[in-house]
């Protein structure tokens, strides 16, 4: 086991990259990029980091040289041998060779593209542009490289000894969690949480805090060098980076309003049994399954990521029921800023109805709020989104109107469109 706190001591960071594999990524992304690798490889994409904390002002905390340090090492990199050969090999959802061999030929080949980076009034912009599935690889290590040296320069200032009661009180909090989940009945739980983790090595001990602390509850990560090194499941589907893009790309307004569905008919082309799960809310999860094809009603499951999360499941639960289905077989994912207590509860008041599973992600990775003075290492904010496609800009509704991102002007002809009506709003969950 890591001694995390002497490990900070001894090298100031300097040793250890943040980002040290291609494979230091969500497992969905590779899957999504395997999709978009055979669908769509030459559209062209932008993604931008967006600061949703904007009272942290990044670009006064963190170097902007170790920044840039951070990200050329990033391009750099290459699968290894046995990275290429775990993904060629491996049984992923009990399915052998889920990735191609054509697309792996291509990922064996792969450095990321360029990136542009600057300063604006406390801020950095970056900004990655090129072939969506080259640049779609840039989201989950751009965000974890800016979480962790935002850490860091907190770190810094605090002496050894500072540090290793810093991290013994940060286990603690993290066994107390998982101690309030032990034997909780047919628990299914994922770590959810490397895009804002405080480090690699803390997501990589919380991993193994869970599968030391719930057994067969702890169900995988979705990180793909840790389920290798750890020899443990690889857990991811997809996300609403699919129907953003294919949205923007649409000709006319019927276009955009299949083009959700569009990704969904691509998706099962490749995919079967629990890859096959609905992420309804990229543009409002009540529009979205009013009008789904009755063809969807079939897939395993639903993810449920913004807005009141019961409401959400009500919603997934009544429109089983009215498709003729039994939501006793189906699967829902909450997935949207959990925490031990909401799990409990969730846990409860649904998992006699239907099959319930949980994606737990920063305060599961990157809990430290209350542990140093201002809340100063508190985990915040921070995403990076495809913000065009070919030129002409992307949209995300989400059912939290707090989270919509895009023009104002496009935001209301995606409402309509979409048929959202009135919203509650509710803070953004990290």
């Amino acid at each position: 086991m890591v001694d995390i706190a002497t490990r900070v001591w001894n090298h100031k960071w300097k040793i250890d990259p943040i980002v040290r594999s291609l494979i230091d990524t969500d497992f969905y992304k590779l899957l999504m990029c395997q999709s978009i690798y055979r669908n769509k490889p030459n559209t062209n994409v932008t993604f931008s980091l967006i600061n949703r904390s904007s009272n942290i002002l990044l670009a006064e905390l963190v170097d902007v040289g170790e920044l840039r340090e951070q990200l050329d090492h990033i391009r750099s990199l290459s699968l290894t041998r046995g990275e290429s050969t775990w993904l060629r090999g491996n049984t992923f959802y009990g399915r052998r060779q889920m990735f191609r061999s054509d697309f792996m030929e291509w990922f064996e080949g792969l450095r990321l593209p360029p990136y542009h980076l600057e300063k604006v009034k406390g801020q950095y912009e970056l900004t990655f542009e090129g072939s969506w599935p080259e640049v779609m690889l840039w989201e989950v290590p751009a965000l974890s490289v800016l979480m962790e040296l935002r850490g860091r320069a907190v770190l810094d200032t605090m002496d050894r000894f500072e540090l290793q009661i810093l991290y013994a009180r940060a286990m603690t909090k993290l066994w107390e969690k998982i101690e309030k989940l032990k034997g909780l009945k047919n628990l299914k739980i994922a770590d959810f949480g490397t895009r804002r983790r405080h480090s690699y090595l803390w997501q990589d001990w919380s991993v193994q805090a869970m599968q030391e602390g719930l057994g067969e509850s702890f169900i995988g990560t979705s990180n793909c060098s840790i389920a290798m090194k750890r020899d443990i499941e690889a857990i991811g589907t997809n996300a609403h980076e699919l129907p953003m893009v294919y949205c923007a790309l649409a000709e006319s307004d019927e276009e955009l309003a299949m083009a959700p569905y569009k990704v969904l008919e691509d998706w099962r082309e490749e995919h079967d049994g629990n890859l096959r799960i609905i992420l309804p809310d990229t543009y409002g999860t009540e529009g979205f399954l009013k009008n789904a094809p009755d063809w969807l009603s079939s897939w395993t499951g639903m993810r449920i990521d913004s807005g009141d999360p019961r409401l959400g499941a009500r919603r997934a639960i009544k429109w089983w029921h009215s498709k003729g289905e039994d939501p006793k077989e189906k699967l829902l994912i909450f997935s949207d800023g959990l925490d031990v207590n909401q799990i409990l509860d969730l846990h409860q008041e649904f998992s006699k109805e239907v099959n319930v599973s949980f994606g737990w992600g920063t305060n599961l990775t990157n809990d430290f709020r209350n542990l140093v003075s201002g809340g100063r290492l508190d985990a915040f904010s921070l995403v990076c989104k495809a913000a065009s496609v070919n030129g002409r800009p992307t949209v995300k509704l989400s059912d939290n109107p707090n989270k919509a991102t895009g023009p104002l002007t496009e935001i209301e002809r995606y409402r309509r469109v979409f048929l959202v009506g009135a919203q509650e709003a509710s803070r953004i969950d990290i």
